[in-house]
């Protein structure tokens, strides 16, 4: 730079600086030549131009707040102000006025973003606590508590906003959280009640359950068993560490009674069997007295079949019914007989029916001579209608004969 235009050096040794307000007194030089004290004073000035480029790239290419911003250009211009270099200083105030708008619209950008940034971080809160309150109802303990703390993490990632709005929405969202936790313990509580009862409603299921274990009351006990059973079904979980222990004490007692019964069925089951087949063998015998021919002979025959029917015992259940038919088909052939024979040798009876097919005979002779006398006078209609007559008594005679030759003619 050529330091004519600039500054000068009177005979006084005083440095002078040129601006557009003139020229300004610079500073004194007594040490050397004017050529050395321009020289001096230009490298001021040169050190002024390397600053103001370093604050330049500063501000453009750093997060270099406006406030720091405007404080280092406002010490540059300072010096400048001062004017104890020699250099172009309009050209340096230029280029501070410049850079200080440059800060400005930094400023208004970051202020722009800034609020943006408390936009969305406002709108995310609010839909923070937003979330918060719908879970504050919400019965899906575990989930909603995972959920609500993962709320909490996000919630410390976001900027603060003003104090007044951060703190409303803080509380809305803390008493929330409160809100769920309160319900929470209040749940669990019950929870806990609940299962205190049904493991002490489950304590007397088990004492009665071993109680009975050594009965041998079967049927009774196993009604009584399942109703235990519905009883502790209905009783709800106890906490867990009763529950395992009471269902291995209810069950392990079941165990041992079901247990002692299959044994005494297993063994009942097969003596019911084999009394099956020794009835099977009685009705086979008893069969063969079938037809009855000799009256006298099947009736003691079939008594000392019954006898030993009685003394076997029971048979399985799903063959009662087929063999004891059997039995009782045998039994009503053998009464059918006895009643027949009974019919056949009464005399009250015989007598009876002699008696009555002697009328009906009577009768019978009489209609047919009335039958020959009417036609042999000429007189159909009249042997026709005791034509009919005669029907009716012949075959009241016909039945009258055939009961008579049941008691033996």
């Amino acid at each position: 730079m050529s330091s004519e235009p600039w500054g000068r050096v009177d005979e006084t040794g005083t440095v002078y600086v040129r601006t557009a307000d003139g020229e300004q007194v610079v500073g004194s030089w007594q040490a050397g030549s004017p050529e050395e004290a321009l020289a001096y004073f230009e490298r001021k000035y040169d050190g002024l131009v390397v600053e103001i480029g370093l604050l330049e790239r500063r501000v453009k290419t750093t997060d270099l707040s406006a406030k720091d911003a405007t404080a280092a250009i406002e010490h540059i211009r300072h010096q400048v102000d001062e004017h104890h270099v020699v250099g172009d200083l309009d050209a340096l105030r230029k280029r501070l006025d410049k850079l200080a708008g440059d800060v400005e619209v930094r400023r208004e950008q970051r202020k722009a973003a800034k609020a943006v940034q408390a936009d969305e971080a406002r709108r995310a809160k609010e839909d923070l606590v937003a979330e918060a309150e719908q879970l504050a109802a919400s019965e899906q303990w575990r989930a909603a508590g995972e959920r609500l703390r993962a709320l909490v993490d996000t919630w410390k990632g976001l900027p603060r906003l003003d104090r007044k709005t951060d703190d409303e929405l803080w509380h809305r969202f803390s008493h929330a959280r409160s809100a769920f936790s309160k319900r929470r313990k209040a749940h669990f509580a019950a929870l806990d009640a609940q299962r205190e009862e049904a493991r002490q409603t489950k304590e007397k299921l088990v004492a009665e359950a071993e109680a009975l274990s050594g009965s041998t009351d079967w049927g009774p006990t196993a009604a009584r068993y399942r109703e235990l059973m519905s009883d502790w079904k209905a009783a709800g979980r106890a906490q867990r560490e009763s529950e395992e222990d009471l269902w291995n004490r209810f069950r392990g007692a079941q165990d041992i009674f079901f247990q002692a019964r299959s044994e005494v069925f297993a063994e009942r089951d097969a003596e019911q069997r084999e009394n099956l087949t020794r009835k099977e063998e009685l009705v086979v015998e008893a069969e063969k007295l079938l037809p009855i021919s000799d009256l006298k002979a099947s009736r003691a025959a079939f008594r000392s079949i019954n006898e030993r029917w009685e003394a076997i015992g029971h048979v399985p259940r799903d063959a009662r019914a087929r063999i004891e038919g059997r039995m009782h088909a045998v039994e009503r052939a053998i009464q059918d007989a006895e009643d027949t024979e009974w019919r056949r040798t009464n005399p009250e009876a015989r007598a009876r029916a002699a008696g009555l097919t002697g009328q009906l005979q009577d009768a019978v002779d009489k209609l047919r001579s009335q039958i020959d006398a009417a036609r042999a006078a000429g007189n159909n209609a009249k042997a026709d209608k005791l034509s009919k007559e005669l029907e009716g008594r012949q075959a009241l005679l016909d039945q009258a004969l055939k009961g008579l030759q049941e008691f033996g003619g």
